[in-house]
């Protein structure tokens, strides 16, 4: 059979390369093996010819791939799809993942991007490929734009924590694909201490990207962290995170709108919110801070006597929130900062950083304020009995897991 193999993929890049240039080379990987190669001379349309195969995703793509829904998928190892490249995944696809942590993940580079349009009935799922999954088996996934951070100056770029990828640059507009209908399981491999995976990292990734109705689920550090950028997500789910559910850093400032948090027994804070990197520094000229628009924000703790917090707002951030449902916490909202290179309190003198309207349901405290200026609770939230949150029943039913 094996010879059989062979002698038939001779044919076919003989007839390849009778038909002359078609405008897609042949994808540069870094791991040469058969099973490997079998994703070459794709022609943009998946390994056609060769439906049924077990395909080994792993190293860096530089030319389109289309996978091909008669194949089966595993990411092996780190896999970029590079500047000028775009890979498309069709609706229902369940691609796998070499379950042995943080070496394995899927990161779109600056220039690159991926189409992963799945629909209600048919999502697009990345899973570990363990037969008994757990949270932290694989990286994630990681898209990398040219959208403004703040953690460096002008059009220079940072370098992820994973992959020491480029990331941020002065293109608000930067379009990194779609991902709609998409889920990602059992992620947050760790390399180290200070180099975690995420179920979705979004590294300087602009709003020119559409990103809707996303979940984590089950995952070992943050669900959905934002480094910077502009991209804009709406119909987001976290459930079980082990870290926090939604992080933001890096002077984020795109929007969120419809957002569900779920926590599980192992977990942190619903949202961590940083207005810079505080390992790195604001480097931004002239310097400013986080401001996404939160809207529609639902987070479902374990109740008050669980001794955690939902919202942590520090290092400046700033974000306008409206319609928030929080449940089953001991704070609400916990504010960090100080009068100097962190001002949190600033943020909600100068009506930067506020909430229209939340519903306290099981909470203690609904506010904690450490951040080193004097503002009274109605300065910052208002509390609105009709506050609905999110309405995940709607828009979550049929795809996401619980």
């Amino acid at each position: 059979m094996r010879n059989k193999f062979l002698f038939a993929m001779t044919i076919a890049a003989a007839l390849f390369t009778s038909c002359g240039e078609d405008g897609t080379a042949d994808i540069v990987i870094n791991d040469n093996s058969v099973t490997n190669n079998t994703t070459n001379n794709t022609n943009g349309g998946g390994n056609t010819g060769n439906q049924g195969q077990t395909i080994e995703l792993n190293g860096t793509y530089t030319t389109n791939l289309t996978l091909d829904a008669a194949n089966t998928y595993t990411i092996t190892g780190p896999t970029v799809i590079e500047d000028g490249a775009t890979l498309t995944i069709p609706a229902g696809m369940v691609i796998k993942a070499a379950a042995t942590g943080a070496d394995v993940y899927l990161a779109v580079a600056q220039g690159g991007k991926i189409i992963a349009e799945g629909t209600s009935s048919q999502p697009i799922i990345f899973t570990s490929g363990a037969n008994t999954p757990n949270s932290g088996d694989w990286g994630g996934l990681i898209l990398l734009g040219k959208a403004p951070v703040n953690s460096v100056t002008g059009s220079a770029t940072a370098t992820s924590e994973i992959g020491n990828l480029p990331y941020g640059g002065s293109e608000a507009d930067d379009n990194s694909g779609t991902l709609r209908y998409v889920r990602v399981e059992y992620s947050g491999g760790k390399a180290s201490g200070q180099s975690e995976n995420n179920g979705f990292s979004f590294y300087g990734v602009g709003n020119g990207t559409i990103v809707e109705y996303i979940q984590m689920f089950e995952g070992a550090d943050d669900g959905i962290e934002f480094f910077g950028g502009t991209v804009n997500v709406s119909n987001l789910s976290v459930v079980n995170s082990q870290d926090d559910s939604i992080d933001w850093t890096e002077g984020y400032t795109g929007t969120i709108t419809d957002a569900y948090v779920k926590h599980g027994v192992s977990h942190d804070k619903g949202i961590e919110a940083d207005g810079y990197n505080t390992d790195v520094g604001n480097n931004s000229n002239p310097i400013y801070f986080s401001k996404p628009t939160v809207t529609n924000l639902t987070i479902v703790g374990l109740g008050s006597g669980t001794g955690n917090e939902a919202i942590r707002l520090r290092a400046g951030t700033q974000g306008i929130f409206s319609n928030v449902k929080l449940e089953g916490f001991a704070e609400g909202f916990d504010l960090d900062g100080d009068s100097g290179d962190n001002p949190t309190g600033a943020g909600v003198l100068s009506g930067d950083l506020n909430v229209n309207s939340v519903i306290f349901v099981d909470v203690t405290v609904n506010m904690k304020n450490d951040t080193g200026e004097t503002f009274t609770e109605a300065d910052f939230l208002t509390v609105d009995p009709n506050a609905t949150g999110t309405d995940y029943a709607t828009w979550g039913a049929g795809w996401t897991r619980s």
